[in-house]
């Protein structure tokens, strides 16, 4: 039947519009195509979407910004899922990290191929073929080689040093984009009200922590911000990034919120105006027996003639 060779509602599913770097895609770089994968989040340890480059050889993070009604036009179809997909690169030792720590309690050096293992989430045996992965364990654990064979243990030391380093990193690439950071800034929306020698040291430093806590379990956030000797806040300052909240399923992940937009939040609490005098004199009159003046507006009743 031809109603059975109409497949339009599944691929419009399937179909996302897709911002990344052409290298991502180009098949003449490729021998296969980037997948996307289901993968434990390390900071939330629930599911969310990354995707594989070819052969493994890359991990990347998926953002998706989501408006209400809206949809894109692609060729002569109508896609109507809305939402923008960002692929950027992200470091694989993520989500290799919450592995380690795990295996780590039993304190025993071990193959790392038998430390990334999740029934749950099989692709994530994937990581280790990732070219930065087997490279760059020294980081995050101690190693030994036993007949030519490595096998790894999870340090915390080295961890929390080579988070620093991402953090330091992230600290000098904010200073060199000219980023809004610190009291005088107003993370929705990013609009400085003081200058940029006014900002401190330690104002940079709490950003680029924020930014890093994003892919890190909420434990070791806390340690990572006792390692960089920053005080804990009682209270959040509004200038830190705020928690990305995902939507966490097989679709992919929503991004938690779009900065080009104001909160709408800051709309709802604004406090109402002040009266002027006239109103104030007019809101003491005595109103009893007027009449609304809605009610000089109202229709005239219709009087039938017998």
């Amino acid at each position: 039947m031809a109603t059975k060779k109409r497949r339009t509602p599944n691929i419009q599913s399937d179909s996302w519009v897709v911002i990344a770097a052409g290298s991502v895609i180009d098949s003449q770089m490729h021998d296969s195509n980037p997948a996307f994968v289901r993968l434990r989040n390390p900071s939330t340890d629930e599911a969310s979407l990354y995707m594989l480059g070819s052969c493994d050889e890359q991990l990347y993070e998926v953002k998706a910004f989501d408006e209400d009604f809206h949809s894109w036009f692609v060729g002569q179809t109508v896609q109507r899922d809305g939402r923008l997909l960002f692929v950027t690169p992200m470091d694989p030792l993520y989500l290799i990290l919450p592995y380690l720590i795990k295996s780590g309690k039993e304190g025993k050096f071990q193959p790392v191929d038998q430390v990334v293992m999740d029934e749950e989430f099989p692709a994530c045996c994937r990581l280790l073929r990732c070219t930065r992965s087997l490279a760059s364990l020294h980081h995050i654990a101690e190693e030994k080689e036993v007949g030519g064979l490595k096998f790894h243990r999870y340090s915390e030391e080295k961890t929390m040093n080579w988070l620093q380093k991402k953090v330091e990193r992230t600290v000098v690439a904010l200073k060199k984009r000219n980023i809004s950071v610190g009291e005088g800034v107003k993370s929705t929306t990013y609009v400085r009200v003081k200058s940029e020698s006014d900002y401190c040291e330690e104002d940079y430093l709490r950003y680029a922590h924020g930014l890093i806590s994003e892919y890190i379990s909420e434990d070791l956030s806390k340690a990572l911000l006792r390692h960089l000797q920053l005080p804990e806040l009682t209270s959040p300052k509004e200038t830190e990034p705020p928690s990305k909240k995902r939507k966490l399923s097989d679709k992919p992940v929503e991004a938690g919120e779009d900065y080009t937009k104001f909160n709408s939040a800051d709309f709802a609490r604004k406090p109402p105006k002040k009266m002027t005098a006239a109103q104030k004199t007019l809101a003491k009159v005595d109103k009893t027996g007027m009449k609304p003046m809605s009610s000089f507006f109202s229709p005239k009743v219709k009087v039938e003639k017998k």
